[in-house]
């Protein structure tokens, strides 16, 4: 029986069933006090999770949507910026851009790689009429299972006026990123990844730097401008109809997190990333990314010669009922993405890596059995007494 499926994708992620629970609320009035007490809390958690006092803006929309209100509420038709790809969410943003006559100078690093912050300064110290207006980057690649050192590209930026924007749907609650710390402008998130929730919200955190940007950017929107929704915030309303269930899944998801705590959030996901990543190569796999940018939220694993992606994936969902994703962008025929995203559990990432084994051995792949299982478990076991002896210290 393979109805019960493993979702072990980078999105959507499982939901947890308290979280499904809260979403099956009656319906209530969306102008009013009921939806302002919800709103309200929401919003002081978001900024727990983004680490930030900045004010939060919540869209009914995708993570893409938010990427667009970013790009679109914040540079004008015919300013320049510069686009940080090291995939196919990069390149994504550089699409956005021209769609709304924005220059995008395109700074790219190849597929598998983090960006160079060395680099980053390099192009800005060359800008010295600072025409570049904003650096787009993002946070966790989700193509290539590639995790970006923001905090050093913050830094690369100097004493540059541009403004940092930066994607962290897939990363946000499952990597650090501490926003104002770090002087991050806009952080772009979405609900379906670390958030445990159906896809359908995004949220911006804006700082005072982009909000004085947006009173000046003269660039097209309507449903997604972000200074509508500001004003309405403020009044614990939104300008038009919200997500009230997916509101009230947030907010239960929050508590989740706020019981674990960020530090948890994080340990947990570096804890499954290195699981698949040791099974994976008691496979003889190989991985996308080196292990000193690899992402906490998904790992890009090569197929093994005369193999397509399809050769894995297939079976794995129709013979063992383990949804893996395929690559995107250059690398799409030559990978599939393992997810260890949101409300994934331990025994999630052992199920998965087991049925992984048994595809491989009955595409004829020469593996020892057992050993991605075993791989696995042992990074798991060193984990867990790592986070018993910080507990007793």
């Amino acid at each position: 029986m393979t109805d019960k499926q493993i979702l072990l994708l980078p999105g959507p992620t499982p939901v947890p069933p308290r979280v499904a629970l809260a979403m099956a609320r009656p319906a209530i009035n969306h102008r009013g006090p009921e939806f302002k007490t919800l709103w309200e809390e929401v919003n002081a958690g978001l900024k727990e999770i983004f680490q930030t006092r900045s004010e939060v803006v919540i869209l009914t929309a995708s993570g893409t949507a938010g990427m667009e209100a970013a790009v679109t509420n914040l540079v004008s038709p015919g300013e320049k910026v510069l686009a940080v790809t090291i995939g196919a969410f990069g390149e994504r943003f550089v699409q956005i851009c021209r769609a709304f006559g924005i220059e995008a100078e395109v700074l790219a690093f190849p597929y598998g790689q983090a960006a160079d912050p060395g680099a980053i300064a390099e192009r800005l110290a060359a800008d010295t009429a600072h025409e570049i207006k904003a650096i787009l980057v993002q946070h966790n690649e989700t193509s290539t299972g590639v995790l970006n050192d923001i905090q050093a590209i913050s830094k690369a930026r100097g004493s540059h006026p541009a403004l940092l924007i930066v994607d962290s749907i897939s990363g946000l609650a499952a990597a650090d990123l501490p926003m104002d710390a770090w002087r991050v402008d806009v952080v772009i998130a979405g609900s379906q990844k670390a958030f445990m929730l159906p896809p359908g919200l995004t949220m911006l955190a804006v700082n005072e730097r982009a909000w004085q940007a947006a009173e000046k950017c003269t660039n097209q929107r309507f449903y997604l401008d972000i200074k509508k929704a500001r004003k309405s915030g403020l009044k614990g309303q939104t300008p038009f109809t919200p997500a009230v269930s997916l509101l009230y899944g947030l907010r239960e998801s929050l508590h989740l997190l706020q019981a674990e705590t960020l530090a948890g959030s994080f340990a947990r996901h570096v804890l499954m990333r290195d699981m698949v990543r040791a099974g994976a190569r008691a496979l003889g796999l190989k991985l996308l990314a080196g292990d000193d940018v690899a992402s906490p939220a998904v790992t890009a694993i090569c197929v093994p010669e005369g193999m397509k992606p399809a050769d894995v994936i297939n079976p794995l969902r129709e013979k063992y009922g383990v949804v893996v994703a395929g690559g995107q962008g250059t690398v799409k025929d030559r990978v599939f993405r393992f997810g260890h995203l949101g409300y994934v559990s331990f025994n999630d990432i052992l199920a998965g890596l087991a049925a992984l084994e048994a595809v491989l051995l009955d595409a004829g792949v020469s593996v020892t059995r057992g050993a991605a299982v075993a791989a696995a478990s042992a990074v798991m076991r060193e984990g867990m007494a790592v986070d018993i002896e910080t507990i007793a210290s």
